[in-house]
């Protein structure tokens, strides 16, 4: 059911999610659902963790691409633009299981989700906040200045995301909005 509904969503964005459409692709009884969701917003409950997931293993792929052997402070700066040029990549490449990543967060609290984490452990925020420490490792962000950090960079890089994909953005070419999101990440790390 879940892959059902993540594939739903990755065709349509959370509206998409819909229990009756999602049994039938897996060849069930509507009321068989029933035995696993209570009801569509459980579904949407799971695919968007399971979208968040997909979110952690595009950000997880772009820092394994960093190259090593950089000082402390060039590696966490690669790293905070690991996590910002992932995430913006998944948003473009995936805007359905992007869209539905954010769709059934009640609160913080499933930002730390383990069913919303990547291979490694760490959900999406959950990244962003590790690389963030490293800055701070690395003496690059003053240590007073870390705490709500990640508030501010993911706000800046999820509204870019947000105009690329449903906003007056949308129609930039793949080079123009890379470009904007690399600026963007440069502002934010400049900001903090």
């Amino acid at each position: 059911m879940v892959e059902a509904g993540t594939e739903l969503a990755r065709e349509g964005g959370p509206d998409a999610v819909v229990l009756r459409e999602a049994t039938r692709r897996v060849g069930v009884a509507p009321s068989a659902a029933y035995r696993h969701f209570a009801d569509r917003r459980a579904l949407l409950d799971a695919v968007c963790s399971a979208a968040q997931s997909a979110l952690a293993v595009a950000i997880e792929d772009e820092l394994a691409g960093l190259p090593r052997g950089k000082d402390p402070a060039e590696a966490a700066r690669a790293g905070l633009r690991g996590v910002g040029t992932g995430y913006l990549r998944f948003a473009r490449s995936e805007p359905g299981l992007f869209r539905t990543a954010f769709s059934a967060s009640d609160n913080l609290r499933s930002a730390a989700s383990p069913a919303r984490a990547g291979e490694g452990g760490l959900t999406p925020f959950q990244l962003l906040g590790a690389a963030l420490d490293e800055l701070v490792e690395a003496g690059v962000l003053p240590p007073g200045r870390r705490t709500g950090a990640e508030f501010l960079a993911w706000s800046a890089v999820h509204g870019l995301a947000m105009l690329l994909i449903d906003g007056p953005l949308r129609g930039l070419d793949e080079a123009t909005a890379h470009n904007a999101g690399q600026r963007l990440i440069d502002m934010v790390e400049r900001g903090l």
